[in-house]
């Protein structure tokens, strides 16, 4: 049965988005059969794997709001061993909607449970807040991928994203754990290496080894809708998220 990863951080522009297309690539082209649930009402994930969520019929709001069959929305990409579940802004109606509806924060545990046995991972790509679509996220989830940017307030925000992670666990999730910290855009500043060095300090082994890098490719590739392996497969961004792949999967 496929293992759920929620990527996830309440803070924007921490490379969060970035984290999930490029890691569902890359397990894809390890030969993982991946799926990537883009629940950002922005759609960016969306639009990183090549598909055009402004032409989408259906999305991930008829999932949640109409309880229609994900498996029937599910579309596949130009790449072997990688599939979506599209998003578009629809998705902000479903944080009104679902407000009256009893047990809405399972919406779409229900519905990837349908399904996850298809799967070897499913990486959800959750809003930056702590919304009713992240929770669903987290609910959804054996484990939350934590993206992280190597900034001065990165601790603050990190605090209080572990604070409602544990509250989901103690209340709607029981099995849901901190699979690891990725450190993003890192630089080669003393601000960027004093971070890094407060985060291994207060989260030991759960922070990976592998740090993303900023990187021109990184930022350029979901203009052209394309993962970054397939953007520029050289660049130390590409490298780096091939070492992030290969460090998961051995973690188990």
């Amino acid at each position: 049965m496929g293992k759920i990863i929620a990527i996830a951080n309440q803070k924007g522009g921490v490379g969060k988005t970035t984290t999930t297309v490029n890691l569902a690539a890359c397990m894809a082209a390890a030969g993982k059969r991946t799926l990537l649930v883009d629940l950002d009402p922005q759609g960016n994930a969306t639009q990183g794997v090549g598909i055009d969520k402004n032409a989408l019929e259906a999305s991930l709001y008829e999932v949640l709001v109409n309880e229609v069959n994900a498996a029937d929305l599910i579309q596949a990409t130009q790449w072997e061993n990688l599939w979506a579940l599209p998003t578009n802004r629809e998705l902000v109606g479903a944080e009104i909607e679902l407000v009256e509806v009893e047990k809405r924060e399972f919406r779409l545990r229900t519905a990837l449970q349908a399904i996850r046995e298809q799967y070897d991972y499913i990486f959800i790509d959750c809003p930056p807040s702590l919304s009713l679509l992240t929770l669903n996220g987290l609910v959804a989830a054996d484990g939350v991928l934590i993206a992280l940017q190597c900034e001065y307030y990165a601790l603050e925000g990190l605090s209080e994203l572990l604070q409602t992670i544990m509250l989901v666990r103690d209340n709607l999730n029981p099995k849901l754990s901190v699979k690891g910290v990725l450190l993003t855009m890192y630089q080669h500043t003393n601000l960027s290496k004093q971070v890094m060095e407060d985060v291994r300090e207060h989260l030991g082994d759960r922070v990976y080894e592998t740090i993303i890098p900023r990187n021109v490719a990184l930022s350029e590739a979901p203009s052209f809708g394309q993962p970054i392996i397939y953007y520029d497969l050289k660049s130390v961004g590409a490298q780096a998220y091939l070492a992030l792949t290969r460090e998961i999967i051995s973690r188990g």
